[in-house]
């Protein structure tokens, strides 16, 4: 019996410990989330930014593909959200993903701008502690007035 105790405090609580992987201070995702009033698929000046959005981080198992790790969040008033990850993730793939719009005239996710690609570990020559992702966008139902106008900035003319 004592060399069971001794063999489950000497090597089954520090694998349980370490297989937490607890960071001393927390990574932070922080991104934004916006409304594409153009139905461009991407950022214009029509484009606000959505207060209420819900998205989440989501890591999953690099080789199995199964999802190990998920946190929601809201966007605060000027579209933007922080999601604390208090875990490190090195060898598991990342993402920030949208889950629902606060809009329901603006509820489409935008292909390509859905998720979001974010590491999530101290191991990587990275300073600081936010990990920023790139913007993600909803698209309106119905494209607004003057967007037209706006497009034309963006389409090449051939000469």
């Amino acid at each position: 019996m004592a060399k069971l105790l001794l063999f489950i405090a000497l090597f089954v609580v520090p694998c349980l410990v370490s297989a937490t992987r607890m960071v001393k201070n927390p990574l932070v995702v922080q991104g934004q989330v916006y409304c594409d009033h153009c139905r461009a698929g991407f950022e214009t000046p029509k484009t606000r930014n959505m207060a209420g959005a819900k998205v989440k981080v989501v890591c999953s198992n690099r080789k199995t593909g199964d999802v190990v790790y998920e946190k929601e969040g809201h966007t605060d008033s000027t579209g933007q959200y922080k999601i604390a990850v208090s875990e490190d993730h090195l060898d598991e793939i990342c993402d920030a993903v949208l889950v629902k719009s606060s809009q329901p005239e603006c509820a489409e996710m935008s292909s390509g701008r859905e998720r979001a690609r974010v590491v999530l570990t101290n191991f990587n020559g990275i300073s600081s502690n936010t990990r920023f992702a790139n913007a993600m966008g909803f698209m309106a139902n119905k494209a607004e007035a003057g967007c037209a106008e706006v497009m034309k900035v963006y389409q090449e003319e051939d000469d």
